[in-house]
């Protein structure tokens, strides 16, 4: 399987000859920062690549101009505070493109040869979900004694570390607002283009993660459905104090 920690080249207006090649390692990992971290602020950009907000703000310019990332108004879950929202530039499908997916073509071919054997209809979309259920059941071992390895309260932040792993650049941190539980996020998902077509791949991993917590989570938004970040949220038990934000780096492989 491709990793997707390396990005391939991002498309460019300058011609080569023009763009330095720190120019473009710069771009890149302007880039490389929003698909790990979700849609950002040129602040949060600046502050986490230790650029000025000027030369935050000219990359994403170039980036914008290549159809890389788009500008967009901050979506805020729970209580909205005062003031206008933040803009934040988030990835566009050609920027996720820059970066390796996991066979995309082939995985849609395939899930649409299953839902055409079951004969079409409910019935292919009834295969569709019994196959979504059973790719996660298989990785279903490794996933829960990875969970049962820590305690209660940790077991968010365990589950977006082994979710980084597997090349979905996780994060889990304390619900905003008046929310009394975790929201994990998904900053990039190798099979998004795949669960445009067949949402039961997101429905199948929300009932994934339900089974391996223990509880029953909520989808708040979805990479397929054209959110920046798929977001679920995990309610708090009584026994689990709060938790502060935990960053889980992308590291190896694509599960699809």
């Amino acid at each position: 399987m491709k990793n997707v920690g390396e990005a391939r080249e991002l498309p460019r207006s300058t011609p080569q000859d023009e763009l330095g090649t720190g120019e473009r390692s710069t771009r890149n990992r302007v880039a490389r920062s929003i698909l790990d971290h979700g849609p950002s602020t040129v602040s949060e950009l600046a502050g986490r690549l230790g650029l000025t907000q000027a030369a935050v703000r000219r990359h994403l310019d170039a980036l914008v101009t290549d159809a890389v990332v788009e500008p967009r108004e901050q979506r805020v879950y729970g209580a909205r505070t005062r003031g206008r929202p933040a803009k934040v530039f988030a990835l566009t499908d050609c920027g996720r493109d820059a970066f390796d997916q996991s066979y995309d073509k082939l995985a849609a071919e395939a899930i649409g040869w299953i839902s055409r054997s079951a004969g079409g209809g409910e019935a292919g979309e009834a295969a569709v979900a019994a196959f979504a259920r059973a790719r996660f059941a298989a990785q279903a071992e490794e996933y829960r004694r990875i969970i049962d390895a820590v305690a209660p309260e940790e077991r968010a932040m365990a589950l977006a570390k082994a979710l980084s792993a597997d090349g979905y650049a996780a994060t889990a941190r304390s619900a905003p607002g008046r929310q009394q539980g975790e929201q994990l996020c998904q900053h990039h998902c190798p099979v998004a283009h795949v669960a445009e077509q067949y949402p039961q791949l997101c429905e199948a991993e929300t009932e994934f993660f339900g089974s391996l917590l223990g509880t029953h989570v909520q989808r708040l938004a979805t990479i397929a459905h054209g959110d920046g970040v798929c977001t679920t949220f995990i309610p708090r038990t009584e026994s689990q104090p709060d938790t502060k934000t935990t960053t889980a780096s992308t590291a190896g492989r694509n599960p699809a």
